[in-house]
């Protein structure tokens, strides 16, 4: 029975062995396929690198540095123009990368465009502001109604960008009438309202256009004043004032001329010309 024990012990040792061994030939094997070398490619000559050149967008570049050295005021007029023309709302950063003013780096213009009559600020973003909030034609009417004593066509202009068509048809479907006025030649836009309807004979326009109006201003405002109405002019005052100053532009004594005599020290001996009366003294 000991021998049998030692065979069997002697056979597994054996056993061991031969497993060893087959891992250790397993894994030469493995080493020498990672390390085989692998024959170089053939060398193919390759085309030249191209050239470094210079940026393209130098010129772009300069003109952004020259915009940010601008002064505040066309700084700040690129912007409004930009707010004006788009109708959208503005981060600093959008504005630099729309119009290439740095809002963020340049407080003077920072504060000068919260501060602006013509921008809102909502603390994040810069928008156009117009005098009149208006979105579309029937927002324009109702507000032209509003003012019986009519509204300026120029504070209507930036009001969105359609405004002056919207104005335009208007007049002609009779909602509105566009006057000039008399002083500032600038249109009026005054309401005309559908529930007083007016209709003037022809007999009534002939008379009215028929009367001759004195030519002289003192005549009109005496007319005015008799018919109990305050002249919004006074010309009597204000030809009294210019002749004032007529009189006391002409009472200013007028400069001696100085001309050149014997004693007078003559500097521009190469200019004789210049002397034709010293020498007509002379003679």
């Amino acid at each position: 029975m000991a021998l049998q024990e030692k065979l069997d012990r002697f056979k597994k040792q054996q056993e061991k062995c031969q497993s060893t061994l087959t891992s250790i030939a397993a894994s030469n094997k493995a080493t020498s396929h990672k390390f085989t070398p692998v024959a170089a490619a053939p060398s193919v000559a390759r085309a030249p690198a191209p050239a470094v050149k210079f940026s393209n967008d130098t010129e772009r570049l300069q003109h952004i540095n020259s915009i940010r050295k601008s002064p505040v005021g066309a700084q700040i007029k690129r912007v409004i123009n930009l707010l004006l023309e788009t109708r959208l709302a503005y981060t600093p950063e959008q504005i630099n990368e729309a119009c290439y003013v740095d809002i963020n780096s340049n407080k003077a213009v920072f504060d000068s465009l919260r501060n602006n009559l013509k921008v809102h600020y909502d603390g994040k973003r810069f928008s156009y502001k117009s005098k009149h909030d208006l979105k579309d034609k029937n927002q324009l009417l109702y507000l032209v109604r509003k003012f019986l004593e009519g509204v300026a066509v120029i504070d209507l202009k930036d009001s969105y960008p359609t405004v002056m068509e919207d104005l335009q048809a208007l007049k002609a479907a009779g909602q509105i009438w566009l006057l000039s006025n008399f002083d500032s030649q600038e249109d009026i836009a005054y309401p005309n309202d559908p529930r007083v309807p007016i209709k003037v004979d022809d007999d009534l326009k002939l008379l009215f256009r028929g009367i001759e109006l004195p030519r002289d201003m003192l005549d009109i405002e005496k007319d005015l004043q008799k018919n109990g109405m305050k002249p919004a002019t006074n010309t009597a005052q204000r030809r009294a004032r210019s002749e004032v100053q007529g009189l006391s532009s002409k009472s200013k004594p007028k400069k001696k001329k100085h001309e050149i005599t014997k004693r007078t020290k003559l500097t521009n001996a190469h200019l004789p010309e210049l002397f034709r009366n010293l020498n007509d003294n002379k003679s």
